[in-house]
């Protein structure tokens, strides 16, 4: 396992799991949920909302 993380192929392998996952959370709608949340705190330290 420890020549693997040292390998080049590590970070490749660990960005595309990455990018993969971000991907499914997109699909499944869940940064439009996090994009929300984001707006409302903003709003509330501005003392818009």
């Amino acid at each position: 396992m420890s020549r693997f993380l040292r390998s080049p192929w590590a970070g490749i392998c660990i960005a595309a799991l990455g990018l993969g996952l971000m991907g499914i959370g997109i699909y499944r709608g869940e940064m439009a949920v996090a994009w929300e949340k984001a707006v409302n705190i903003c709003m509330e330290c501005i003392g818009i909302g």
